[in-house]
């Protein structure tokens, strides 16, 4: 079937986004908390991963980052700063031109596993909600990939069949839960080869 959307992914694909280690490492050493310490800390901030789902909220997972950490109350203005910061990246110009330019031929949007805050940090950096037709932040529907539920919102919302859609994102397993749920997937490695292999599933 002709392609009607185009999906992607925003960390790692349209924001280029560093190793989460950094950051945080420097926060460790400024803590000056063990390793083991400051890990034990940060898992007690969200133990059963409900971030992604919207299980927490921002000012939730904010006052839990600050009682973990045993942060002041400037500490954690900067601790909030520094996640964001990491968080959002570098958009990638190259891969936005991209997406913009496919519409109105193509309808396009923006598939996250996100945490409350995403959409203001992400729309006041990057008006990423003027680059596509939609968004879906999985912590607003309560649903994340590679659930196919996701999947299969994103296309009911973009009023296509999977079958018509191609998704692009830089995790597996996401790629191959959207493959089993009838859509077109592609691994992002590289900006040009990605789009390369984009442009190609629509010339198809």
């Amino acid at each position: 079937m002709t392609v009607r959307a185009v999906v992607f992914d925003v960390g790692g694909v349209l924001e280029r986004v560093d190793e989460e280690g950094a950051w945080l490492s420097s926060w460790q050493r400024r803590l000056g908390m063990s390793e083991p310490d400051f890990a034990d800390a940060l898992h007690q901030v969200d133990p059963e991963e409900q971030i992604h789902v919207g299980g927490l909220t921002e000012a939730q997972f904010r006052r839990r980052y600050a009682d973990a950490l045993g942060l002041t109350g400037t500490q954690t203005e900067e601790f909030m700063q520094d996640l964001w910061d990491w968080y959002c990246g570098e958009l990638d110009e190259r891969m936005a031109t991209f997406v913009a330019g496919l519409r109105p031929r193509y309808a396009t949007a923006i598939l996250s596993n996100s945490a409350d805050g995403a959409r203001r940090e992400e729309q006041s950096r990057y008006r990423l909600g003027d680059l596509v037709d939609m968004i879906v932040y999985s912590h607003e529907v309560g649903m994340a990939k590679p659930d196919p539920r996701v999947f299969a919102l994103t296309c009911e919302r973009l009023g296509v069949g999977p079958e018509a859609c191609v998704l692009l994102d830089d995790a597996e397993a996401n790629v191959e839960a959207a493959r089993a749920f009838g859509m077109q997937a592609v691994l992002h490695e590289d900006t040009q080869r990605s789009i390369d292999a984009v442009t190609a599933l629509l010339a198809e």
